[in-house]
């Protein structure tokens, strides 16, 4: 993989009016790469992701893809650019290929309509106005049209929001043999499997800033446990105690009760149960779960991804 940075940018900064959306971030992405930018709602992905794709200016900051940037290369490198928006209207009287057939119109060069088609499985609605393709299908011809000008880098946000699971794996199949082409993608979504699924590397984003940076191996290795025990009790529990408790690696509290990363759970959730016992405490709630990115969020936090 070449290691040399398709996106860049330094000191990113956005406000809007008193809100600060994005809070001096730094990115770096490099060729070739799946990218996650993952947050909560309000965290700046977007507004970051705009930022790169050239349709919001920053209040402050520089951006680089591609090794240029928009002030002296915007034409050009919107021929190198592929962008699926959060949201994306198309004419609801075109047909699905006359959608392609203008959109394609806009680049110099790329794939023929037919081959696009082909690629995003829409063979058979080529015909069909866009009024009439279903969740799925609509999110599917969005992803094409990022793709008629063969780009460099493709830009996603949230793709399969809202999709059933096969519309999810077919995006997904999309996005992998994109990826294998050697170009690089820029993922934001909610969906910790498809971060884990997907990304090379992933950002936690909150307030504006990145949090945590890191392969999903390695953000979740930092918990420092493989398993998740989250429990529910009457009155409060003393998170002192059950940091204490062998294999306990950290103890977060949030809105949902507690949650304790440990290393092996067939010991520690014994010594859980008798801990609360003892301490009068009435369990009204108790899951388990290998480690995720949803967890090292969690933990860096004290609040869940889709708060």
């Amino acid at each position: 993989m070449d290691n040399s940075p398709a996106i860049r940018c330094r000191g990113l900064v956005k406000d809007y009016g008193t809100v600060r959306a994005v809070n001096g971030l730094d990115l770096e992405v490099r060729a070739g790469e799946c990218f996650g930018l993952l947050g909560p709602n309000g965290a700046g992905k977007t507004t970051t992701v705009e930022i790169l794709e050239g349709l919001l200016t920053p209040t402050a900051g520089d951006v680089e893809l591609l090794g240029r940037n928009w002030k002296n290369d915007g034409d050009s490198l919107r021929q190198r650019l592929g962008i699926s928006l959060q949201e994306t209207n198309l004419a609801d009287k075109l047909t699905v290929e006359e959608t392609l057939r203008l959109f394609r119109s806009f680049y110099v060069s790329g794939p023929e309509v037919e081959e696009l088609l082909e690629l995003v499985s829409l063979t058979d609605k080529g015909k069909a106005w866009y009024v009439k393709l279903s969740g799925g299908q609509k999110q599917r011809l969005a992803v094409a049209c990022a793709l008629v000008g063969d780009p460099e880098i493709l830009f996603l946000d949230e793709p399969t929001t809202g999709l059933d699971p096969q519309s999810r794996r077919q995006l997904w199949g999309l996005i992998e043999r994109f990826k294998s082409e050697g170009r690089t993608v820029l993922l934001t979504t909610h969906y910790m499997d498809e971060a884990q699924r997907l990304c090379d590397r992933v950002a936690i984003v909150d307030k504006g800033k990145v949090i945590s940076l890191g392969t999903p191996r390695e953000l979740i290795a930092s918990l420092g446990g493989t398993d998740v025990v989250e429990i529910k009790c009457e009155g409060t529990l003393d998170e002192t105690s059950l940091s204490e408790l062998a294999g306990v690696h950290s103890v977060k509290a949030h809105a949902e009760g507690i949650s304790l990363t440990v290393e092996h759970l067939h010991k520690t959730l014994p010594l859980l149960l008798s801990h609360l016992k003892q301490s009068g405490r009435t369990l009204t709630g108790l899951s388990t779960h290998h480690a995720t990115l949803e967890d090292v969020f969690v933990n860096l936090t004290g609040r869940h991804l889709r708060d």
